[in-house]
């Protein structure tokens, strides 16, 4: 059983008071302060918070909220409802990563044209991805930003082309609504927003007017800004609390909650021990209820565990999406499919999620 950490906000004092003295009774680890608590313990120790009749007294009021939370745990979503379909998630989905950028911090510029953008997603989807992320704008640090035509005019001919040739369902990567409009027409089932839906307020009503699926990112600031942001009470608890937010603008947008998918947000806005903080403890995400995707690869944490280069992480991404399938998550962004693919291989054939 993986281990559940509960952000609870505006907690009164006698509140506090009340799950500190639970927490030493249950074995909880209940940290508080001004107006907020974290418990972190087993789910089957927290799942009596979530019953009134054996809370303890003055403690009935949070019940409910710890109740969704634990539902949402047991029972995590079997399918992904798409714009035309859908995706089932019980098995690991490898989501395949196509970018047509030129300053990518992976591969910048080695499929900016259509080509090899073509290609390069028959490669993946050979390899076993049934779901494909073409992006036109970078994110990483010091990147500089696309303006919308010139984004539209790198992804939009690329997702036309692999929709034409049946290689879709395709997402395009993006937090303009502007862009995910000429994507959804050129062919896009699913909208991937890194920044949560925070970038472009009219993006929610964009996606929801196209039909599409919709995957909200957990990061802070911009590129050039999310380092320096890098401070939680407690991770994981945190960037769920974050996540639910921005699944609360997608519904709140007129997007249906089988539509959305939920991203941690590897590498945006969280140090390398945050990272594997985060990774470790990722079935607090799960217990939001929505599915969870994850996009661990190649990425700096892994480099500064392994002490190999951007180009050599693939067997470590593997590894990563490994152990997020333990802890849960049902979809993974790579680079190289063929490693994550029998990572995931093994871990599925030994463990199941949750």
């Amino acid at each position: 059983m993986q281990a559940l950490v509960v952000l609870l906000e505006d907690v009164t004092e006698a509140e506090r008071e009340g799950l500190v003295r639970w927490g030493a009774k249950a074995g909880a680890d209940v940290l508080t302060g001004e107006g907020w608590a974290l418990v972190g313990a087993p789910a089957s120790r927290l799942a009596p918070l979530a019953r009134p009749d054996r809370l303890p007294p003055g403690l009935e009021r949070l019940a409910p909220d710890l109740g969704r939370f634990l539902a949402g745990y047991a029972d995590p979503p079997r399918r992904w409802v798409l714009g035309g379909g859908g995706l089932s998630l019980d098995h690991p989905v490898l989501i395949g990563i196509v970018n047509v950028t030129p300053d990518s911090f992976s591969d910048g510029g080695r499929f900016a044209t259509l080509d090899r953008a073509v290609a390069q997603a028959e490669r993946l989807v050979a390899d076993g991805c049934e779901l494909l992320d073409v992006g036109g704008e970078s994110t990483r640090p010091g990147a500089a930003p696309v303006p919308v035509e010139e984004e539209i005019g790198r992804v939009a001919p690329v997702i036309e082309q692999l929709v034409r040739r049946g290689l879709g369902p395709v997402s395009v990567d993006t937090r303009k609504a502007a862009v995910a409009r000429a994507a959804l027409a050129a062919g896009a089932a699913v909208v991937n927003d890194v920044s949560g839906l925070a970038f472009d307020p009219e993006l929610a009503r964009v996606v929801a007017e196209g039909g599409a699926g919709v995957i909200v990112m957990h990061m802070r600031g911009t590129p050039d800004t999310m380092d320096s942001l890098a401070v939680y009470r407690q991770v994981a608890a945190d960037v769920a609390a974050e996540l639910g937010a921005a699944a609360g603008r997608a519904e709140a947008g007129g997007v249906p909650p089988e539509r959305i998918v939920v991203d941690p947000g590897f590498g945006f806005a969280k140090t390398p021990e945050q990272n594997f903080r985060l990774l470790d403890e990722l079935a607090t995400v799960v217990a939001l209820g929505y599915p969870v995707a994850v996009g661990p690869s190649r990425k700096r944490f892994l480099g500064a565990a392994t002490g190999r280069p951007v180009e050599d992480r693939d067997r470590a991404t593997a590894v990563a999406c490994a152990l997020a399938w333990e802890r849960g998550a049902r979809l993974f962004r790579v680079h190289d499919a063929a490693l994550a693919r029998e990572a995931l291989r093994v871990a599925g054939a030994t463990t199941s999620p949750n």
